[in-house]
């Protein structure tokens, strides 16, 4: 039993240390995650949405302190505790978004890993078996140091941890694991190279031949059967390849500019995927940025999933010189965290991307 306690909590510390920074990382991811397990459809708990960023920040120290004082031996009764609780509540959360298909992707990892909601649940199996062993088996769990010293590591990781969130709330991510990182190239990001596996699916087809009901399979082909089609019904036997970025579009009046956008070599790109929570402060900012951009010789466009209406009223409050497009916010929310946020590329390639809180550290040669 003091073996399997001494391995449960190096790995279950660790774990926790890992998964609390990468979402410590990127709070606002953290937080649109959370968003859909709050939402109708979901949990419906509709009433902590306008809360998520600061449920976010709160979840993600919390879960970085824990593997920390489960590592050092402080407050083991409490730490065990809260461990318990936390993986209980999470373990039933992905069985629920596993089950019925709620949510995608758990955002256990952000976008470091991607686990379907299977593997996110296997995950949080493990995880409460290693925590069951850690709570019946309280009595191994020495600390590593005196009270003093694991109080002051303590501190001192929940000062460091406030600080960098501080950061990253008021910047960008320190670390972008999302496809549209500094130096990725949009249109490759795309890309499906040759060869990569294809979705397959299994199509059951339902005919009513001499009033029995007779089914067929196939991989897609409606079959030659001498009877009444009544209905079919079609299960996906394998995933087929999924690029990287797969919902970037630029859209104006129903005609998708990505292409020709694109291959721009000087390409400035504001986005604020929802010009009602913009932060508006920040706009003549923004008119300034432009405006030396397009002096330099920048196309400079904006990207929103607001409505024309709401653009224009943006454009004609700060008399902005740039046409807004438009395309789907969850693609707005990944490229980047920060509403309005800027993008400078050449030819697709992403040079530049920064916070408005940033838009003075932009360059244009």
């Amino acid at each position: 039993m003091k073996y399997l306690v001494g391995f449960s909590r190096i790995f279950v510390g660790i774990l926790f240390i890992i998964s609390g920074f990468i979402k410590l990382n990127d709070p606002v991811g953290f937080s649109f995650k959370l968003e859909e397990y709050f939402s109708e459809a979901v949990l419906n708990i509709p009433f902590l949405v306008p809360f998520a960023l600061w449920v976010s920040l709160g979840v993600v120290i919390f879960e970085v302190l824990l593997g920390v004082m489960l590592l050092v031996g402080y407050r083991v009764k409490f730490t065990v505790w809260n461990l318990l609780l936390m993986i209980v509540f999470f373990t039933f959360l992905t069985f629920y978004s596993a089950y019925f298909n709620k949510v995608t992707d758990c955002g256990c990892f952000g976008d470091a890993v991607k686990l379907t909601p299977w593997e996110s649940f296997t995950k949080d199996l493990v995880l409460l078996i290693l925590i069951l062993i850690l709570f019946f088996g309280q009595k191994y769990i020495q600390p590593l140091f005196r009270s003093y010293p694991n109080r002051v590591i303590t501190a001192v990781a929940l000062v460091l941890c406030v600080g960098y969130g501080y950061y990253v709330l008021n910047h960008l991510p320190g670390i972008d694991f999302r496809p549209y990182k500094i130096g990725a190239n949009i249109e490759a990001g795309m890309t499906v190279p040759e060869g990569a596996p294809e979705a397959q699916f299994d199509y059951a087809w339902k005919f009513n031949v001499n009033g029995e009901e007779q089914i067929v399979h196939t991989p897609g082909d409606y079959p030659t059967v001498d009877g009444e089609f009544i209905g079919v019904e079609t299960t996906e036997l394998q995933a087929g390849y999924e690029p990287p970025i797969h919902d970037f579009t630029v859209e104006q009046n129903g005609e998708d500019f990505a292409s020709s956008l694109l291959q721009e070599p000087k390409l400035v790109m504001v986005v604020a995927y929802d010009l009602r929570k913009t932060n508006t402060d920040f706009y003549v900012e923004v008119k300034q940025m432009a405006d030396a951009a397009i002096k330099k010789g920048y196309k400079v466009i904006a990207m929103s999933a607001s409505n024309a209406e709401q653009a224009k009223a943006i454009i004609d409050t700060y008399n902005l010189n740039l046409e807004f497009y438009y395309t789907d916010e969850t693609a707005l929310k990944t490229i980047i965290r920060s509403n309005p946020g800027v993008l400078v590329l050449e030819k697709g390639t992403i040079q530049q991307k920064v916070h408005y809180n940033d838009l003075d550290n932009l360059l244009f040669d």
